[in-house]
């Protein structure tokens, strides 16, 4: 059944109705247990949601809703190895990569935990040999930097994570990541490295993704014509499962780190692929960040749906989503370690629900897919707060927020909470006509300086950023976007929509070194073709 077929949807329909017209500056002024009632902790972690348009009917009805929709055996499906990806027929087991209670996991009735602990033993001896020095280049010096090569979930997991936690970096080791087919991002990046000392990690499943491996091979010839051929295995670690390709490449297979069908990209950072990672941060913090999100896994699986962080903020992204008709909504961390998970969170979000077909193939009525953006604080509040604030858009917001600071600095982090702290704040009350009157605003000025308020929030507070709290956290929204998948009644784990511009761009690339007039697409195209090759010569 659809979303909106669900006796529990009619319901939030009417309560919708009824409630949408309440401001939450009365709700709390009427209820001062607002915040006891409607946040959750988990160990130092804490989720505050009293900052949203909700009164005390709203979560049992949105529950409901979860309920009518299966959400719960969509859960235990999950868990427990089914092929909830049923457009590619896989399972969905990003949670057995951090599965650290080690209890098995079954997939066409073979236990994946095996395999998936020798491969971060791999990673773990691998990791330790290139941190101590003892894994040698070609010349016979130890590796000074790692060059990532992948793109999408291969290229922002792994750079969302090493900056996330570039506190714990190791200082031997230095990071590029490479992802853009553009040359001009290989090219500064390896301006800033020495063959002898550089070690490429390639990251595609197949070997085979186009912008992944033009890249390797700009990165293989750089290295051949200043150290040889015979230096590639040397200097180029694979993290794939198709040995023939990276064999053919020059990469030797015991330097092939796999990863399997059932982790989509876009969850593959706690898996091989994030090698970078553990080559950053050792096997030890890695493991801790396995855990961080081992704990938010079994949180997400055990508690009941009052009390589930993830599901309560999946079931406020339906109740904004659909009901309010809100189309975006931004993540707003106050940290500057965590300035790329908004892109992170970009392709976790709108390629999980980004989809148009519920389960059945038919065409969906409702929106899905809530467009995501954000930046890090405070340097969002002098970019696009001020359309937040006053604009005519509905954008419910996520701050997260670290107590403490892994660089303190005066009173910088200080500073910093006050502002993470009067933001949503400010967009729960607003500011009245009234409020500014009183204050001697000017009359013709007061409508400039209004502010509705009403905007909804929620705020993400832990001790400090730490592997475990990253861990939680990324974790954290990962079930939130199968949460409302499931919801929306759509397969979150397929991505076809990113098939068909990869299928004509192979097509146009052979006509764009062709001599001839291309002729063969719409006026506009074959326009654009031809004016690019006039140019070009």
């Amino acid at each position: 059944m659809t979303l909106t077929s669900q006796k529990a949807y009619l319901a939030l329909q009417k309560h919708y109705s009824e409630t949408s017209s309440l401001h939450m500056r009365d709700l709390f002024k009427e209820d001062p247990e607002r915040f006891n009632k409607f946040s959750l902790k988990l160990d130092d972690f804490v989720l505050d949601y009293s900052k949203n348009r909700i009164t005390d009917e709203t979560l049992p009805l949105l529950i409901n809703l979860a309920n009518e929709c299966g959400l719960k055996d969509k859960i235990n499906a999950m868990f427990s190895g089914k092929q909830i990806n049923f457009t590619e027929n896989r399972s969905v087991l990003h949670i057995a990569l951090r599965n650290r209670s080690n209890t098995p996991i079954y997939v066409n009735n073979k236990d994946v935990m095996p395999e998936i602990n020798r491969v971060l033993e791999k990673m773990h001896l691998f990791s330790d040999q290139v941190r101590n020095g003892s894994w040698k280049g070609a010349t016979g010096k130890s590796i000074t930097d790692i060059v990532n090569i992948g793109i999408g979930g291969s290229d922002l997991g792994p750079y969302m994570a090493t900056e996330a936690l570039k506190k714990y970096k190791t200082e031997k080791l230095n990071f590029h990541f490479v992802s853009n087919i553009d040359g001009t991002d290989i090219v500064e990046k390896l301006k800033k490295c020495s063959p002898e000392t550089t070690l490429f990690l390639v990251a595609s499943k197949t070997f085979t993704t186009q912008e992944t491996m033009v890249n390797a091979q700009t990165a293989r010839t750089w290295l051949v014509e200043a150290l040889g051929q015979a230096a590639v295995p040397h200097h180029f670690v694979a993290l794939s499962t198709n040995k023939e390709e990276v064999e053919k490449f020059g990469i030797d297979s015991k330097n092939m780190f796999e990863f399997w069908s059932f982790i989509g990209g876009r969850y593959s950072m706690w898996s091989a692929v994030g090698l970078s990672i553990m080559l950053a941060i050792g096997y030890e913090a890695f493991v801790e960040m396995l855990e961080g999100a081992h704990e938010m896994d079994t949180h997400f699986k055990e508690a009941p749906f009052d009390k589930n962080m993830p599901v309560i903020l999946g079931l406020l992204g339906i109740w904004y989503h659909v009901f309010y008709g809100s189309e975006t909504y931004a993540v707003l961390p106050y940290d500057a370690y965590l300035h790329r998970l908004p892109a992170y969170l970009q392709q976790l979000d709108m390629e999980s629900n980004g989809k148009r077909n519920a389960q059945d193939g038919s065409v969906i009525s409702y929106p899905t897919g809530p467009i995501l953006f954000g930046e890090s604080g405070t340097n969002g509040q002098h970019s696009f707060y001020q359309l937040i604030h006053q604009g005519t858009h509905l954008i419910p917001c996520d701050f997260i927020i670290p107590i403490n600071s892994l660089n303190p600095i005066g009173e910088h982090h200080d500073i910093l909470l006050a502002n993470a702290l009067a933001q949503p704040e400010a967009l729960m009350r607003g500011k009245t006509p009234e409020e500014l009157k009183e204050e001697g605003v000017p009359e013709a000025l007061i409508p400039f300086k209004t502010f509705p308020g009403n905007r909804p929030t929620n705020s993400i507070l832990m001790t400090k950023m730490t592997p475990r709290n990253l861990g939680r956290l990324i974790a954290l929204y990962e079930h939130k976007v199968f949460v409302m998948g499931v919801l929306l009644n759509i397969d979150s784990f397929d991505q076809w929509g990113v098939e068909l511009g990869k299928i004509l761009a192979k097509k146009i690339l052979p006509e764009l070194h062709d001599i001839a007039p291309t002729t063969t697409h719409d006026c506009s195209t074959n326009a654009l073709i031809n004016y690019i090759k006039g140019i070009r010569g």
